[in-house]
Order: C-alpha cells, then sequence, then structure tokens
C-alpha cells in the first residue's frame, strides 16, 4: 500500500476558502482566547494572521488526500514561548491522525526557527487532540481549571457581596514589576512557571499587605467574556475571599459582568480558591491540561584538530620525574 502523501505549508491567501469552511469545527488551545474572543469571525486570528502576519501569528496548513487541517500558534517578538491557538478540525477518535501530527511537528520546527524554546497548549484531557499531542511529543506541564459565572443584570440575586469593606486593589503601574515578579516566584512552583507568565496585554489589579505585594489578578476583556487570571499568595489566605470580591465588583461596575460571563482560572497548585469562587456564584466550567513540547536548540559543535597533529608537536615524550631518577640510578 503506496504511503500518505501529506504536504504541510504555510497558510496563503488560496487558503481562505478552506480555513472558512474548517473554522467552525476547531478547538481553541489559548483558554483566554477561547473564552474571550470570537475566533470564528473573519477578523480572528486566524485571517489577521494571514494578513497581517507581522503580528507574531504564524497559521499552517496540511492536506492528504481525504483529510486537511489548518492550526495556528503565537509568537511574540524577543519571547521564548511560543502558544497553539488553533487546531480545526480537531483529529476524531475513528480516524488516523497522521495529518495532525505532522502539522504539529511543521509547527514546531517553524516555531524553533524562530527562537522559541516551548511549544504550549490547553486542552482537554478527554479529547483525542490530548492524545495525539501526546503522541507528537507533547507532556502535561500543569493542569488548570476553568470557572464561570453568568451575567448577572443588578438588581439580581447574584451581585457581590462583601464580607467587610472592600479590600484595596490599585490599578498596576511599571513601578510594580519587581514586586509582581517576586510574588509570581514565589506562588507559582518553578517547573511551571515557564507557563504561566501573566499575559501582557491585559489589565493588572494589584493587592498590597504590610508594603508588600501580595496579589495580582491579570484581567482580560473580550467579545464574549472577561478572564482573569490570580496570583494569591498562600499567607494572605484569610483575605482571599475579598480580594477575588472586590475585583468581581470592579468588573461588575464597568458592566461588563452584565453582559458576559466572567472566567476564572485556577491552576492546580492555586486549587484552595476554589471554595471561595463557589460561594461567589462561580461553576466549575472546563477542566484543562497545558502541554508543553520542548524544542531542541542548535548547538554549535568546536572544530577539534586531529590528536596526531597535537602529538607531533611535542618533541620528546614527557615522563614524570620517578622515571627520571630511575634511569640516572642505572646509567651508574
Amino acid at each position: 500500500m503506496p504511503a500518505r502523501k501529506i504536504e504541510v505549508r504555510p497558510a496563503s491567501l488560496v487558503d481562505i476558502p478552506l480555513i472558512l469552511r474548517l473554522i467552525d469545527d476547531g478547538i481553541v488551545l489559548d483558554s483566554r482566547l477561547g473564552y474571550t474572543a470570537d475566533v470564528e469571525a473573519p477578523q480572528s486570528h486566524l485571517f489577521s494572521s494571514i494578513f497581517l502576519p507581522q503580528r507574531g501569528l504564524h497559521t499552517w496548513v496540511a492536506r492528504s488526500d481525504d483529510q486537511q487541517a489548518v492550526a495556528q500558534f503565537r509568537l511574540r517578538q524577543d519571547e521564548p514561548n511560543a502558544q497553539l491557538m488553533y487546531v480545526a478540525p480537531p483529529p476524531h477518535r475513528y480516524l488516523n491522525d497522521t495529518v495532525w501530527l505532522h502539522l504539529l511537528d511543521a509547527m514546531t520546527a517553524e516555531a524553533g526557527r524562530r527562537g522559541a524554546h516551548i511549544l504550549t497548549g490547553e486542552v482537554h484531557e478527554e479529547s483525542r487532540l490530548f492524545e495525539t499531542m501526546r503522541t507528537a511529543n507533547f507532556a502535561v506541564y500543569a493542569r488548570q481549571a476553568i470557572w464561570r459565572r453568568v451575567p448577572v443584570e443588578d438588581g439580581a440575586n447574584g451581585i457581590v457581596t462583601l464580607h467587610q469593606p472592600p479590600v484595596e486593589l490599585t490599578a498596576e503601574t511599571d513601578a510594580d514589576a519587581m514586586g509582581i515578579q517576586s510574588l509570581y516566584v514565589d506562588t507559582v512552583p518553578s517547573l511551571v512557571q515557564p507557563v504561566s507568565q501573566p499575559p501582557l496585554d491585559c489589565t493588572g489589579l494589584v493587592y498590597r499587605k504590610n508594603d508588600r505585594i501580595e496579589g495580582y489578578l491579570a484581567i482580560s476583556e473580550g467579545k464574549h467574556g472577561v478572564f482573569i487570571t490570580p496570583y494569591l499568595h498562600p499567607d494572605i489566605y484569610s483575605d482571599a475571599p475579598d480580594v477575588l470580591a472586590t475585583a468581581l465588583a470592579r468588573v461588575h461596575a464597568t458592566g461588563r459582568s452584565a453582559k458576559v460571563p466572567v472566567y476564572v482560572r485556577v491552576s492546580r497548585y492555586q486549587n484552595w480558591l476554589e471554595p471561595m469562587l463557589d460561594e461567589l456564584d462561580f461553576e466549575l466550567w472546563a477542566q484543562q491540561a497545558v502541554m508543553v513540547r520542548h524544542i531542541a536548540a542548535g548547538i554549535r559543535m568546536n572544530a577539534f584538530a586531529p590528536l596526531e597533529r597535537k602529538l607531533d608537536a611535542i618533541s620528546r615524550p614527557v615522563r614524570p620525574p620517578a622515571s627520571r631518577v630511575r634511569e640516572a640510578v642505572l646509567e651508574r
């Protein structure tokens, strides 16, 4: 039986009809994007990467005789991590996933060529894509839960109630960078730190206690939702419910939480926040694995001279002092 011919290449304008056909049956591998943006709209990241590739978005297509797939990754300038954004369609359990394996391999190679050290993606563990990514040498680095709170109108039961006067949260400034980084190092396990950095294009709220930054909430807003990633130090366990409630009240004050759901990403190492979210009328919405594939870096080999050439430079054998003493005794 002849081998299947699979073509994998960067997407171009001629692939727009294919993308339009496949986009409705895709999986978003960036939870922040998936819960806030309209990835199926013509102006979505998939299309902007074709028309505006300078934004760091790279879309690839793969075709065989009977299967087609499209996928995208993002790699911002001067960042070591590339992020898988979208795969359409996902591999199905009853189909051969060779096309997707070729697609993932090609994007990994392209990300490495552009300077990335790792390629990451957030995927549901019960999906076939999870199995395919494992086969493609992706490993589970972390697990996370997505909690969801439905839109709440003013005057409804779900208005946030605080157990005490709201704690003070301040908008992030450039002067907070060192304190936020210190909190990040103290809070996030070292193995997970390379793949759990706060997004650059978010609104940050800072919580201080005893003149130290003990809490940081990264908030992203989009057409379809508000997405919050908390970084709270365990030492403020007793304050955490009010920190979360105050952040939620700030979001509600903008009117966004009355129109779109609010999502909170909780990594496994911060699952102590989950009962607090339950009290704030959040519900567990999804559970995901953060998968990582390391990209081998090129190693420059030193040019060593042949050993014979080095030995020729030695005029006579080098002997230890003991051997010379023994020779003098024998001569006598």
